[in-house]
């Protein structure tokens, strides 16, 4: 029952922080950082398991998992009132060509950052951007000006 209690405080703790980061640094990790997220894994093991090498003790880590996000799975489709909670809410970066300071500081993106998504997406300038929008997911999206007046 040990490791079943030390899997859902690991879970917690490593969905708590993974919304602390946000999202915009988890949809751009850099080589370094997925090294970084392996390091981190084996270290949660360690401290789940406590060395605990047996083929139970690794089943019902896994399992517990496995359980505990099928089960956030289930309660983010079922209860929308949760969901701004458990994936975060879309935050516009960009309204009418002018970027919107206050919410990309908070969320921690730069003005070159926008600006290269832009590029990406065929935006060649913000001014020609009714919309950009940080996703839930760290993506950033964009709705062009419409051409025709």
């Amino acid at each position: 029952m040990d490791l079943v209690i030390r899997s859902v405080f690991a879970f917690v703790l490593i969905f708590s922080l993974t919304r602390i980061v946000g999202r915009r640094e988890l949809s751009s990790m850099e080589p370094f950082d997925l090294i970084l997220l392996v390091v981190i894994g084996d270290l949660v093991q360690q401290g789940v398991t406590q060395n605990d090498e047996s083929v139970t003790g690794a089943s019902l880590v896994l399992g517990t998992i496995a359980l505990l996000t099928a089960g956030l799975a289930y309660v983010n489709f079922r209860f929308p009132s949760l969901r701004p909670a458990l994936e975060g809410r879309p935050v516009v970066l960009v309204e009418h060509g002018q970027v919107i300071g206050a919410n990309a500081r908070r969320e921690r993106v730069t003005l070159e950052e926008i600006e290269a998504e832009a590029r990406l997406q065929q935006i060649e300038s913000l001014e020609r951007v009714r919309l950009g929008v940080l996703e839930t997911n760290g993506r950033i999206s964009f709705v062009p000006e419409d051409d025709v007046r």
